[in-house]
């Protein structure tokens, strides 16, 4: 198959794709089970062929994100049902002075994604943008839209997140001037953006998670008092904040651990078996553990309210059993569509045309900066993102 008549699939792939979802409203997994099949078939590799390469790359997709995601949701039913999500609201709505709250899980965000993978930084900060979201009556296609901006951006641009930091080492750049200007054109970016799309994104009105935002009242006040959540119960703001700065910074220790620590030293071993993305976020869930018992009050009263058909539940049933079990329902979905998003870029990646159309676009009069652009583009369009 040449390149052309890849990219021609790949569009129409794209096209139908959104076609499924918008217009048809089928479920993303299904559509893009269903689109990654066709995909498969027109690019020659047969039904079977092509079943096997969804099998592995969904397998593939759910084992290396699927644990930190499942933690992440454990971590975020701790915020809310322990009220850190309530101060650590209080603390961006004292910040901002009850103004432009969608910034607040955003530079939350574009803070936490430098040494954390996007998807876990998205988990941690969703319970921040769904209370704030109801808490203000903001929607959440402003919320999700600037948060996942402010990630992506770090993400993708500031060392020590593996992909530029793996860039950086191969072109032999100078890590400190990456990181440097990497926050420089991501705050640019991010800022240029917001200003730019903010009355944009609040054209269309999106319901903020009910999990997250259960027992929250809407406040129209711009007075900072009126918007503070009041409650006796809550944590102080820096215990709220550890479930989501603990894992940060252990991972974190153990980035700059692998580049600046003696492989062979008992430093660069322990900074990098704690500071492991999944062990990170065990510890933050056992944090939360501790957290939860020392907010039992807050922790009980808030089951008792929001479900009170099980008032009677015991504080070490609503941690180890309930906190799970609410933690998989909310991330389930993402998980499944997450999944089955790397099952459509396997079958696309594997297509032997990927080498002629790099060829083809090295040799066309395109600018150089915007090739590996248009391709991130229309890959991460084309797997769902």
């Amino acid at each position: 198959m040449s390149a052309g008549v890849f990219m021609v699939v790949l569009v129409a792939a794209i096209l139908f794709l959104m076609l499924l979802i918008i217009k048809l409203k089928v479920h993303p997994v299904m559509a893009l089970f269903t689109t990654a099949l066709l995909t498969g078939i027109v690019l020659g590799y047969g039904v079977a062929g092509t079943a096997d390469m969804i099998g592995s790359g969904f397998g593939s997709t759910l084992g290396s994100v699927g644990i930190t995601i499942i933690l992440g949701a454990v971590i975020s039913m701790a915020i809310e049902d322990t009220g850190a999500a309530k101060s650590i609201a209080n603390f961006f709505i004292k910040l901002f002075r009850g103004k432009n709250m969608e910034l607040a899980p955003s530079l939350t965000a574009f803070i936490m994604s430098i040494p954390v993978f996007g998807d876990i930084t998205m988990v941690l900060t969703a319970p921040i943008a769904s209370m704030l979201s109801k808490r203000k009556h903001i929607s959440m296609s402003t919320m999700a839209a600037f948060t996942g901006l402010g990630l992506f951006l770090t993400h993708g641009l500031v060392p020590p997140t593996p992909g530029i930091l793996a860039i950086a080492l191969m072109f032999e750049a100078d890590l400190g001037m990456t990181i440097v200007w990497g926050l420089i054109v991501a705050l640019i970016g991010f800022f240029g953006t917001w200003l730019l799309l903010r009355k944009w994104t609040e054209k269309e009105w999106i319901e903020p998670n009910p999990e997250m935002g259960k027992g929250l009242p809407e406040t129209n006040s711009d007075s900072i008092d009126d918007i503070l959540i009041k409650d006796p119960n809550l944590p102080n703001t820096f215990v709220a904040f550890l479930p989501l700065l603990l894992p940060v910074a252990l991972i974190s220790l153990s980035s700059f651990a692998a580049m600046y620590a003696d492989p062979e030293g008992v430093i660069y071993k322990v900074c990098t078996t704690i500071g492991h993305k999944v062990i990170a976020l065990f510890i933050g869930v056992l944090y939360s553990l501790w957290l939860g018992y020392k907010q039992r009050k807050a922790v009980l009263n808030a089951y008792k309210e929001n479900f009170p058909n099980e008032a009677d539940a015991k504080l070490s049933d609503i941690m180890l059993e309930k906190w799970v079990a609410r933690g998989l329902i909310v991330c389930l979905s993402p998980l499944l569509i997450t999944a089955m998003g790397g099952a459509f870029g396997n079958v696309l990646k594997n297509s032997p045309a990927l080498e002629p159309l790099s060829k083809l676009i090295a040799d066309s009069p395109i600018p150089a900066i915007l090739v590996p652009w248009a391709i991130a583009a229309i890959m991460m369009t084309s797997v769902g993102s």
